[in-house]
């Protein structure tokens, strides 16, 4: 199989559509001599924010001289940004070879009834052979949907435990109440292996507490955690944190949001309880590694004069962070609004908080099969804006929108992670 024929088998797996449980991938990974076994591995759930801290650990780690592998999704372009190992992309004929490889144990696992594993599953197998094969020190492990039952929970002994903001997303599957979201997030938690939890509602920490003590699971977390922010402007920011466990001057934090400012908090307990770990981590290393930390789509500045800004946030509690920051980042300035959702999203409430911050609100489709109608969102978006309008093509409703965006002004695009990729691409050229 070269690299299309495994997109093109990728994609012709998406009919099985998303199936929570653990049966399938462990017969997978059973089949593959248990690859997820053979190093350190790092685990993060979370609603929001688990890609940024991903990200935070991973060049900490590499920083630290450690081969380091990086697991997330969804991806903005392209399937290879799944896989990165000390900041490099899987190759497209690497992508290609290991397709191959699980496609044919999923072929097996078909054939002898136990069923073809989902899109997911398949990539996520893959993703714990191909750093197996590479012979990777630690791995920073992002979860899918959910915890307890994603298919990246076959991990029996993470060194860490990481849980990073939780609200309500995915309702459907997880639960109506964040205290049963965090319960399934909580689900990665292990027996006698330690967690970090974010500051954040005392529901998610009572619930995420419970389990740690059911599992003898150390829990590092400070409700009185104290942040100084030095400077702030949309090239970074600088802070300094002080919490029970340690104190950290003047971090340089490259990824920009009140969010990431947050963020970066729970690494730096990250980085206090993998020390404790045996995971040396000394402060300079730390310091360097969030320094050069990279990601895309959230928050990223794609253009200056005007000012353009594409951000992921696809839920309300997404959408309230980047409100906040888009008060903090651009206030007195005229913004243009880009936004497309998808129809099984909370959008209404989405609509509602960011809506409001704009002159001018152009509405477009992301590219998916949910994504909810332009004139659907467009009725919605006009009651809260004079100025709104709909194109349904993502590259004509861009350059309609940078047309009508002044120099001074910010061009701010959100809503989906899906109309965020498509954009980049648009924006950037396809070249990253």
């Amino acid at each position: 199989m070269d690299y299309k024929e495994a997109l093109n088998y990728i994609d012709s797996l998406n009919i099985l559509g998303s199936k929570l449980g653990l049966e399938r991938v462990e017969n997978m990974l059973e089949r593959l001599g248990k690859p997820q076994n053979k190093y350190k591995i790092i685990h993060v759930a979370g609603t929001n924010g688990k890609g940024s801290v991903s990200s935070m650990l991973t060049s900490i780690l590499i920083d630290a001289g450690y081969k380091t592998a990086l697991y997330t999704s969804p991806h903005l372009e392209r399937y290879n940004e799944r896989y990165v190992i000390n900041g490099k992309e899987i190759s497209n004929e690497d992508f290609a070879r290991y397709m191959d490889i699980i496609k044919k144990y999923a072929d097996e696992m078909e054939k002898d009834g136990i069923g073809m594993p989902t899109v997911f599953e398949q990539l996520t197998a893959m993703a714990f052979l191909y750093f197996a094969d590479e012979k990777v020190d630690i791995a920073v492990i992002e979860v899918g949907l959910g915890g307890r039952f994603d298919a990246t929970n076959v991990i029996e002994e993470p060194v860490l435990s990481v849980i990073a903001s939780i609200s309500l997303d995915h309702t459907e599957f997880l639960g109506d109440t964040v205290e049963k979201i965090a319960f399934e997030k909580g689900g990665i938690i292990k027996n006698d292996c330690p967690t970090v939890l974010y500051n954040q509602d005392k529901k998610v920490y009572n619930v995420i507490k419970n389990i740690c003590d059911e599992r003898n699971s150390r829990l590092y977390y400070d409700a009185d955690e104290v942040i100084d922010v030095k400077t702030e402007t949309i090239d970074g920011t600088v802070a300094s944190y002080k919490n029970k466990y340690f104190e950290f001057d003047d971090v340089n934090i490259p990824l920009i949001g009140e969010y990431q400012i947050k963020n970066c908090a729970l690494v730096l307990m990250a980085a206090y309880a993998l020390n404790e770990s045996g995971i040396k981590l000394d402060n300079d290393t730390i310091r360097n590694g969030i320094s050069k930390a990279v990601w895309h789509g959230r928050m990223e500045i794609c253009g200056r004069e005007p000012l353009v800004v594409i951000d992921g946030a696809h839920n309300p509690d997404g959408i309230q962070m980047l409100v906040k920051s888009a008060n903090r980042y651009f206030a007195g300035k005229r913004i243009v609004l880009l936004m497309g959702v998808l129809s099984d999203k909370e959008y209404e409430k989405m609509a509602e908080e960011i809506i409001p911050l704009a002159d001018t609100v152009i509405i477009t489709e992301p590219d998916s099969s949910r994504a909810l109608a332009a004139e659907g969102l467009k009725k919605i978006a006009e009651k809260y804006c004079d100025n709104v309008f709909s194109l349904e093509n993502i590259e004509e409703a861009y350059a309609f929108a940078y047309k009508n965006t002044g120099k001074d002004d910010v061009l701010l695009c959100t809503g989906s992670l899906y109309l965020i990729g498509a954009l980049r691409t648009v924006i950037m050229g396809g070249n990253r």
